[in-house]
């Protein structure tokens, strides 16, 4: 067994590009677009405190489910990936929690910028009652793109 012990990877031909064989060694990808490049673990319940996280200079608490987590570093443009989970909260009798992008009722992105996105709590409706937004205990954000 090899180990190679390093403390910067640069890459040959250019100093950004580092190319990754794949397990079956059929296709290659570059290994700074398979990094997350942010991510977040934060608590929405009271005051907003943020449990861990990378890339992450602080979280703006909106108002009832709305939180607007910015980035240490910017991205180089708004076509970031945001992969968001909430823990659902099984005690309760509301449908699943989901926790996602904010969209405006014209249906383009609030707050997507290159340097901040707006993120809703929000759980289902059930028989009972109609969704709505909601402060969770557990959310979880992954950012993945092209860093300015």
């Amino acid at each position: 067994m090899s180990e190679l012990k390093v403390d910067t990877l640069t890459g040959k031909t250019t100093a950004g590009d580092i190319t990754v064989t794949s397990e079956g060694g059929a296709v290659t990808m570059q290994l700074q677009q398979g990094l997350a490049k942010s991510w977040i673990f934060f608590n929405g319940i009271g005051t907003v405190s943020v449990n861990d996280s990378l890339g992450i200079s602080g979280i703006t608490d909106n108002s009832t489910g709305s939180f607007t987590p910015a980035f240490s570093n910017s991205f180089s443009s708004v076509n970031y990936v945001p992969v968001c989970s909430p823990v659902n909260e099984l005690a309760t009798s509301r449908g699943v929690a989901g926790l996602g992008v904010a969209i405006n009722g014209d249906n383009t992105f609030m707050s997507m910028t290159t340097s901040e996105i707006r993120l809703n709590h929000n759980y289902g409706s059930n028989a009972g009652s109609n969704g709505g937004a909601q402060d969770g205990y557990g959310n979880f954000a992954t950012f993945m793109g092209d860093l300015a």
